[in-house]
């Protein structure tokens, strides 16, 4: 992993770098996503449409945050910036039942799916480029991880 110029003055590297996460050595994806779980308990309690609204917000000023922190690094996808894991995993979280094994299912989900990348998620990984590039492999991967958390829940007959 190259080195990773961490700026703490500019907010962007702040949210490209999920607060820092994204400067765990050895998995940072894996630390951005853990950094997506108190995001998560704050908007838990909101209203769908709230909820929806704001990670829609966070993953537009993460379109352009990383876009920029990726710019600056020199880099397509940098392993650093994890502000599309965090979001990632917000939409993973989209209408998820309650209670921490739901929590501990979207995150396990979530990074089998971001880490491996099947199809639609890798073809979006490969095609777009830039801060939409970065951010939309892990809502896409994020849509995919609900939809087996809400197959989860109905099939365990929890909802």
């Amino acid at each position: 992993m190259p080195a990773v110029n961490f700026d703490i003055r500019r907010p962007h590297h702040w949210l490209a770098f999920g607060f820092g996460a994204g400067l765990v050595p050895g998995a940072p994806g894996t630390a951005g996503t853990l950094v997506g779980v108190p995001v998560y308990l704050a908007l838990s309690p909101l209203p769908l449409w709230g909820y929806g609204a704001a990670v829609l917000g966070l993953g537009l000023v993460g379109v352009w945050a990383c876009a920029k922190a990726a710019a600056e690094l020199g880099e397509g996808d940098p392993r650093a910036v994890v502000w599309d894991e965090i979001v990632g995993f917000l939409v993973t979280m989209v209408a998820a039942p309650p209670g921490w094994l739901w929590v501990v299912a979207g995150v396990v989900l979530f990074r089998v799916l971001d880490i491996l990348k099947p199809w639609p998620i890798g073809a979006v990984d490969r095609r777009l480029r830039g801060g939409w590039g970065i951010m939309l492999d892990d809502v896409v991967a994020g849509v995919m991880a609900s939809g087996v958390l809400q197959g989860m829940d109905w099939w365990l007959g929890a909802g």
